[in-house]
């Protein structure tokens, strides 16, 4: 049914496939449009559209760790396990509570 395809690329110009596997998969997904960057060009883009990340310690372990926010002076910061272990204490206790 399907049948690969060659696209130009919209921001590099190069020519790529848009195999037919590529071609069901955007089917399955409900997708219509074609892609209109090469696999490369679109890498690019997801990792430039990223969150800048910012180096902090853990207020908790003392861990080095990256936070998707600007710290606020002053105000705690916590590494992912120690937010999630505080997180589930405070589940446990809302449900202790009830």
């Amino acid at each position: 049914m399907y049948q690969d395809e060659t696209l130009i690329c919209e921001d590099c110009g190069k020519e790529f496939m848009f195999t037919a596997g590529e071609q069901e998969f955007y089917a399955e997904k409900g997708l219509v449009n074609k892609p209109k960057r090469c696999p490369e060009c679109r890498k690019s883009r997801r990792q430039h559209n990223r969150k800048k990340m910012f180096d902090v310690v853990c207020s908790k372990c003392g861990c080095e760790t990256k936070v998707p926010f600007k710290p606020t002076q002053g105000k705690e910061v916590f590494c992912k396990e120690c937010y999630q272990a505080m997180k589930s204490e405070t589940e446990s206790e809302t449900e202790v509570q009830v």
